[in-house]
């Protein structure tokens, strides 16, 4: 599984087709729910066994059920499975209500965008998951978009942004760690050179919603806040910003979910026990997804897809800022043919120390770009597991949100703008 590759362009075949089949169909068509992406999981990852140069047939799909069955994988399949528990479950027992409810009495109609922007800035740079902010935050908003009339595919692409900041920033994320380490730098030096590129966009952002709300208005509810029913999404907030596993915090969360409404007779206990497996039912098609992407993905890797970008990419790098350029489009295209922005940063990681020990890049900068650039892509890509868990929880398709996502978009212009115009100054000589 980990053997040497030969670059290889046909490797990329699946990719190609699943892009097409999926994205252009579904332009074609003029609609992305006509389009089924299990539909195009499914035929790319058929063409990945049916190109692989990895022998007989059996072997073949052998391989793919390697990819398929990775610890990541399995691990985002745990979280995805967990996560459909809490959500129904909290959902059952009138949790998210009470949720909304409560954000809707705090936060004026103008900063309810805002407001839903800059919690999930502030929880994901406090837990470093990306995953772990949409997965409290995105029925909180799909709530506050059904009661006020808000677009929820745009509600949700505000938690998904917010998420992705703190995702690039956050000191204990996985991705500032290994960007970090493969580069040799301090934690707090890549900060330092991130924050400057990142943070104007982050407030830039801010202000575009503080607009956009200021014309909404709602109708004062009369319903009382229920604060027991409020304590499941505490104790998740407060668990997953003390650093604890996410795993742990909606074993928690779900656990809290049906004491609660057993307490306040909002639902029996074999109705919790409904509700959880009702949940987990909910995230199949997520879990089939994700399941097919990554046997279909280590085919590619396998094939030499990868190592194909890797070769183009670093061929023809003459300056600084082309060396610059080549870190972005190498992190790019790993996170793109494996849907995990850890994963990528593992493996572009020491390809890129040798380009900016070549040609003198600042490693601190190098840094930056690396991380800026994985969550750029994991932030915008519908087959990542950031759009797929919030598309889940909220049922609609990843493309309905990918239009409305602001922050990932502008953090990627951010960081090519740095690259062209040698931004931070002091780290681009």
């Amino acid at each position: 599984m980990q053997q040497e590759t030969k670059p290889n362009f046909w490797a990329l075949t699946p990719l190609i087709i699943f892009l097409s089949i999926y994205l252009i169909a579904s332009i074609i068509m003029g609609d992305f729910y006509k389009m089924p992406i299990t539909v195009a999981f499914l035929v790319s990852s058929v063409v990945a066994v049916a190109i692989s140069s990895g022998g007989k047939l059996h072997k073949r799909i052998d391989l793919f059920c390697k990819g398929a069955a990775n610890s990541n994988i399995m691990l985002m399949v745990w979280i995805f499975i967990l996560a459909g528990a809490f959500a129904q479950t909290a959902k059952a027992v009138g949790a998210v209500d009470a949720t909304v409810n409560l954000a809707l009495s705090v936060l004026p109609d103008s900063l309810l965008l805002a407001g839903m922007f800059i919690a999930a800035c502030f929880i994901s740079l406090s837990m470093g998951t990306s995953v772990g902010t949409i997965v409290a935050l995105t029925p909180v908003a799909v709530g506050i978009a059904a009661q006020t009339g808000i677009n929820t595919p745009f509600m949700v692409a505000i938690v998904v942004g917010g998420a992705m900041f703190g995702d690039n920033l956050s000191f204990i994320s996985d991705t500032t760690i290994v960007a970090t380490r493969t580069q040799g730098c301090n934690m707090k030096d890549k900060f330092k050179v991130n924050s400057l590129i990142v943070i104007p966009v982050a407030i830039l952002v801010t202000i575009v919603y503080l607009f956009q709300g200021s014309e909404i208005t709602t109708t004062p509810s009369a319903t009382p806040i229920e604060w027991l029913k409020v304590i499941p999404y505490i104790l998740v907030l407060i668990t997953a910003l003390a650093g604890v596993n996410v795993m742990i915090v909606l074993l928690l969360g779900i656990l809290c979910s049906g004491i609660v409404g057993i307490i306040t007779g909002s639902i029996q206990f074999w109705e919790w026990f409904a509700a959880m497996g009702s949940g987990i039912s909910d995230m199949g098609e997520l879990i089939i997804i994700t399941l097919l992407a990554g046997g279909m993905l280590e085919m590619i890797r396998y094939n030499g897809g990868i190592a194909y970008i890797i070769q183009k990419l670093t061929t023809h790098v003459k300056s600084k800022k082309g060396a610059e350029l080549s870190i972005a489009a190498l992190v790019s295209f790993a996170d793109l043919c494996t849907a995990n922005n850890t994963i990528a940063l593992i493996m572009s990681g020491p390809i890129a120390k040798d380009i900016a020990n070549r040609f003198g890049v600042d490693p601190r900068k190098s840094a930056s770009l690396l991380d800026t650039f994985s969550c750029f892509v994991q932030g915008i890509i519908p087959y990542g597991a950031q759009l797929l868990m919030a598309a889940g929880l909220a049922s609609i398709t990843p493309l309905a949100i990918m239009q409305y996502l602001y922050y990932p978009y502008l953090m990627g212009v951010a960081a090519l703008l740095a690259i062209f115009f040698r931004y931070p100054r002091k780290y681009s000589r």
